[in-house]
């Protein structure tokens, strides 16, 4: 007798385990609080793949180069832009999010404290209207030096004193020296009237906040003691990080960075220096990607180092339509006169490294990617940068007046790129958000995930949390739970689009379910 009685508690003691097995594994990440109500439903989502999210630093950049005017995108073909060889057409604009313009300093203010910007009548003010009209944020290099370019600096600034050099090449054409104390008090002065016109996150992706040397790509850099070179390069940093609170900075990580030449094994002081802008909030881009005798293993250890910390940002480094000789390059994988065999260089680099964002130029080279390379141009929208949206979201149906419910939400990036969510710009700005709408489609409850961190959201690692709400104040009726990426400083409306079915968003947020309040 004892015997059976030891053996059926043994069994109960099996059975209860296969239980609580049972119903841990069913209830995961299910808030079980004293006196919340746990979900009993669950939606499930499928990713949209397809569309063109045009989410801030993700995805696709197009340029603007120097010469432009009112009709570039007509003469461009950016709004009629033929793909795969054949006669159907398409925007650019549709599919890059973002527009970066390299211009000089003495086009945005060729009389001192006169910014065209201001001119409703200036080329370039109708320029940046364009962008803005074709659904897409502005991104910006200022260059000073005048090598190889017209006049980049307003002359207003040899003028007032400052010293510079002439142009070897072109004796006609002035650049400042950047350790010149004039030249810093005025760029000082013009960088905080850009920053009040353009410090604005629904305006600017990013600024590329250096801008000094050949071209403003951070190398090449005269000046007048080179004594100086630490000193000039602590001011431009500071410099921008002061006017600029909102919209993230970037720097080339370029392995001479401000020091005089440009092509040479990498400088000792150039991580280090690296380093010092990153500390003061900037991000990373690189100018070379798909050169691989310049993009060597010096940059890609850099680029490794700071995966998921930062967002990097790819630009080409050859350039197929013009004077490059692009099939010398030492991979041996680039046939003359096959520029899509850059193109697809440029992509397994850029996806080597992870980026957040890959730029398709100007000219030949859109052209290049659209006409030979539009499989890539659409393969990046699907798996570069950050896709996110929620693959669960499991929630209450029925509930009564005040009383507290939970909601479980899980979520992933389709991305080999992150959602930068931990940069100092971007600190604190987006959240997932769990709401309530009415039947008259009134959002009459949200409720911030606070432990949601978007960035942590890797390809590999999703994020899988539980949120509170409570039902207090709500009436008794039909609802429907919603769920979003808001941006909190904007009332926490929807401030990231969602790789979701356009038939399962309301106004920006993914629809989860019903909720029936009683009282």
């Amino acid at each position: 007798m004892r015997r059976y009685n030891l053996l059926c508690t043994f069994m109960l003691f099996i059975a209860l385990l296969m239980y609580c097995g049972w119903a841990s594994a069913h209830t995961a990440h299910l808030d079980i609080t004293k006196g919340v109500k746990a979900p009993n439903q669950t939606a499930s989502f499928e990713p949209d793949t397809i569309s063109v999210l045009k989410n801030p630093l993700t995805g696709w950049v197009m340029y603007l180069g120097r010469m432009w005017d009112e009709n570039f995108w007509q003469t461009h073909h950016y709004d009629a832009m033929p793909v795969n060889g054949g006669d159907s057409t398409v925007r650019v604009s549709d599919y890059a999010g973002t527009c970066y313009i390299r211009i000089n300093w003495n086009m945005l203010e060729n009389k001192e404290g006169k910014y065209v910007w201001n001119d409703p009548d200036s080329r370039v003010y109708k320029l940046l209207a364009s962008v803005r009209e074709r659904g897409m944020r502005l991104a910006f290099r200022i260059n000073v030096d005048s090598r190889d370019q017209g006049q980049n600096t307003p002359l207003y600034v040899k003028e007032a004193g400052a010293k510079g050099f002439q142009d070897p090449n072109n004796t006609e054409m002035w650049s400042p020296y950047p350790d010149d104390a004039v030249f810093q008090q005025k760029y000082e002065k013009f960088l905080q009237a850009f920053a009040t016109a353009f410090d604005d996150p629904d305006k600017v992706d990013f600024i590329d906040a250096y801008g000094l040397g050949k071209w403003g790509e951070a190398h090449a850099v005269k000046y007048n003691d080179y004594s100086k070179k630490e000193e000039v390069f602590e001011w431009i940093t500071d410099a921008y990080a002061k006017a600029f609170k909102h919209v993230p900075l970037v720097i080339n990580y370029h392995r001479l960075v401000g020091d005089t030449i440009s092509w040479a094994a990498p400088h000792p002081d150039s991580k280090r220096l690296l380093e010092r802008a990153i500390a003061k909030g900037y991000t990373i881009r690189h100018d070379a990607f798909g050169m691989t005798g310049y993009y060597e293993q010096w940059e890609k250890d850099f680029a490794r180092a700071y995966r998921y910390r930062l967002p990097i940002i790819m630009e080409g480094g050859w350039i197929t339509g013009a004077h490059h000789r692009y099939w010398i390059d030492p991979c041996g994988k680039y046939r003359q006169d096959h520029s899509e065999d850059v193109r697809l260089g440029e992509y397994e680099e850029s996806r080597n490294a992870h980026v957040n964002m890959m730029d398709l130029r100007i000219g030949d080279e859109v052209a290049s990617w659209f006409n030979s390379s539009f499989d890539l141009v659409k393969r990046f929208e699907r798996e570069g940068g950050y896709r996110l949206y929620p693959t669960e979201v499991s929630f209450v149906n029925k509930a009564r007046q005040g009383e507290q419910v939970s909601v479980q939400h899980n979520w992933r990036n389709l991305g080999w790129g992150y959602c930068p969510t931990n940069i100092p710009q971007w600190k604190g700005k987006y959240k997932v958000c769990v709401a309530l709408m009415d039947a008259s489609h009134n959002i009459v409850k949200k409720q911030i995930a606070d432990e949601a961190e978007l960035s942590t959201w890797i390809q590999g690692h999703d994020g899988h949390y539980t949120t509170t709400v409570s039902l207090d104040g709500l009436q008794k009726g039909s609802y429907t739970w919603l769920i979003g990426l808001v941006d909190v400083t904007k009332a926490c409306q929807p401030g990231l689009k969602m790789a979701v079915d356009k038939n399962l968003l309301f106004e920006g947020w993914a629809k989860v379910g019903k909720l029936e309040i009683k009282k």
